[in-house]
């Protein structure tokens, strides 16, 4: 069993060839080099994760020497570390995210249909549910926060949102919080979970005031719950201000317990159940909010996050005066999202882009530090005398040697230097075979990483190709992300309608993340290859724009950018007059108001003699109608006759 204990594969696994990190029984981070991560409070299963944490933000910060120096001593502080480790988590992110992010909602472009019928009462919605949301990411810095998160998540493996009603503002806030931070509470503490945890714990230490004599160090920890709907609770005024509660509410009685406005207690199961704007049946289940403080002093040794006694703690107020003990939200979820970097092989955890990295690292990180040395060498090389003052016999001593400086030998003397060039030379095609490396393993094309020549780029398609390693590891990335990026704008949507924002009705609908384009593209090559297709006909126009407008060309609407483009086509439209005849479609097409050809004059006919006599002369046969018909008759057709 002791054997066994000392060889853990997990997803910090890669990090236990540190002594820092595992020592060689438990496998336990060391104390004095993540203090945090050894605090008493933190659970057993959180250290290597917290420790985990520290360690790639050190390399990320160019201070991995200081976690050498638990191995390596005082010469770590020589250690030469040049940003290898930011510069991928840097390139990742970027071409993680892509050149923009798009929030789109199902069903909004039916909002205005192309064949100008009334669009449906859900498309209206979608699309006014699209709108809102992107105006709440616009307030909210959406961009910048989804920057700080997944920075976090690519370097530590982990990202974690918060969101939270702010009824001044009348939003949604949205929060980052670092996630050495989180601690969930995992059924049987295991890890292993596919469905979201009931209940997580945000908790940090507060240090003691210095200036403060009466200060102590304290422990902060933040819960979010899903329990049972209760009964009412109100803020006791009479309570002690420094330890404010909260304490039921009843009945005039003073027996009966009250309940929230709309809850409905239900005898036969002895549940309190509640109707939520964004669900359609009753649920009996709410979240409470919990925001307490417990002196380090007051912590058992037998306690941690998830044990900590409650009888030692103080609670905390809102800015409305509530007190921050179980608070109701009054919703049905709770409002954190945790986005791990990776899919899960557990369910829960993530696991860091530099995990695999980290031994090649510090191979990079003591090449350079090699090469730094040896090009002092070569810049100030060793030069060595022989009897420089031979006639004297005098004594050699040890000189330095300067630029300028002339050295008159005796004779029989002699100069020797040592050339370190080939060295330098060596370590240095040493670091670019690391990089290589580097850049194999982690699947970042060097044209992605921006350390290739542009003196020495290929075409376009060819870095097109390029990238072909690096496009399932993006998709993987994004498949990670995709729905917990919705489950984000749908909770955005429920907390506008628990706020009763006046501009929010309706059902909650699916909303969803577009990841923009993250591969540079040749803009000439596809210029040249949509205006070959429309001009042979085997591309239509809207694809041909389409594609324009994915390469980076300036198109801000591509429906305008194709009607402006129609506009000019006169040679078109003429084609299309003489296949249809219609001057309607020309019209359409060129996008202008052209009014019908006006329809041809009535020919009229001059009058003949025979016609002018018979409209003089009186009806001989009125009361006869077929001889008036047949008299008729004999002059139209002599009058047809006469004007031939």
């Amino acid at each position: 069993m002791g054997l066994f204990r000392k060889f853990i594969v997990d997803r910090w696994g890669p990090l236990n060839y540190k002594r820092a990190y595992a020592d060689d029984v438990y496998q336990r981070p060391n104390r004095e080099v993540f203090p945090g991560a050894m605090r008493g409070w933190v659970p057993d299963e959180d250290q290597r994760r917290l420790a985990a944490y520290t360690l790639y933000a050190a390399y990320s910060h160019n201070q991995a020497w200081q976690v050498a120096a638990v191995q390596d001593g005082a010469d770590a502080s020589e250690r030469r570390e040049f940003g290898d480790p930011a510069m991928l988590v840097d390139a990742l992110v970027s071409h993680l995210l892509g050149s923009e992010q798009t929030i789109s909602v199902a069903g909004a472009e039916d909002a205005e249909p192309a064949d100008g019928s009334t669009p449906t009462p859900e498309a209206l919605h979608a699309a006014d549910v699209q709108e809102r949301l992107r105006e709440w990411a616009t307030d909210e810095l959406f961009a910048l926060r989804m920057q700080q998160n997944e920075r976090k998540a690519v370097r530590e493996g982990d990202g974690v949102y918060l969101l939270g009603w702010d009824a001044a503002k009348q939003r949604p806030r949205l929060s980052v919080v670092d996630p050495g931070f989180y601690f969930p509470d995992l059924p049987d503490n295991a890890g292993d979970s596919a469905d979201y945890p009931s209940r997580v714990h945000f908790a940090w230490e507060i240090d003691a005031d210095p200036r403060d004599p009466d200060s102590r160090a304290k422990l902060r920890r933040v819960t979010y719950e899903l329990a049972p709907i209760g009964t009412a609770t109100f803020t006791d005024a009479d309570a002690d201000p420094k330890r404010p509660q909260r304490v039921p509410a009843f009945a005039p009685d003073g027996a009966t317990p009250l309940l929230h406005q709309g809850d409905v207690w239900n005898p036969e199961a002895g549940t309190i159940s509640r109707l939520y704007p964004w669900n359609d049946e009753p649920s009996t289940v709410t979240c409470y909010l919990t925001d307490a403080e417990w002196l380090l002093e007051d912590i058992k040794a037998d306690q941690d996050i998830h044990t900590l006694d409650p009888r030692y703690a103080t609670y905390l107020t809102s800015s409305d005066g509530e007190v921050l003990d179980h608070l109701d939200l009054r919703l049905d979820f709770l409002p954190v999202v945790h986005t791990p970097n990776t899919i899960p092989e557990d369910g829960h955890w993530g696991e860091s882009s530099l995990s695999r990295l980290m031994q090649l690292f510090d191979e990079i990180q003591g090449t350079d530090t090699d090469s730094s040395q040896a090009s002092a060498t070569t810049g100030a090389p060793i030069i060595g005398l022989v009897n420089p003052n031979a006639k004297g016999g005098r004594r050699t001593e040890t000189m330095r040697v300067e630029p300028g400086l002339m050295l008159e030998l005796g004779e029989g003397g002699n100069l020797i230097t040592v050339d370190t060039s080939t060295m330098l030379a060596e370590l240095r095609n040493k670091t670019t075979e690391l990089r290589d490396r580097m850049s194999l393993i982690s699947r970042m094309p060097a044209v992605a990483l921006g350390t290739l020549d542009p003196t020495k780029a290929p075409s376009g398609f060819s870095i097109a190709l390029s990238y072909g390693p690096m496009d399932p590891l993006i998709d993987s990335m994004h498949l990670a992300r995709d729905h917990k990026y919705g489950l984000l704008f749908k909770f955005v949507q429920r907390l506008f309608m628990a706020g009763r924002h006046p501009d929010w009705t309706g059902p909650v609908v699916d909303a969803h993340l577009a990841w923009g384009s993250y591969k540079p593209t040749d803009k000439q090559s596809v210029l040249t290859m949509v205006s070959g297709g429309v001009k042979d006909g085997v591309m239509s126009l809207e694809t041909a724009v389409r594609l324009l407008d994915e390469a980076g060309f300036p198109i801000d609407d591509i429906g305008t950018e194709i009607e402006r483009i129609q506009s000019r086509q006169f040679a078109a439209a003429k084609d299309l007059a003489d296949a249809t005849g219609d001057s309607g479609a020309v019209g359409d097409f060129l996008g202008l108001d052209l009014n019908p050809d006006p329809p041809p004059p009535a020919v009229i006919l001059p009058a003949t003699p025979a016609d002018e006599t018979d409209a003089d002369a009186p009806a001989a046969d009125d009361e006869d109608p077929g001889n008036a018909a047949t008299s008729t008759n004999g002059q139209q057709g002599q009058g047809r006759g006469n004007t031939s």
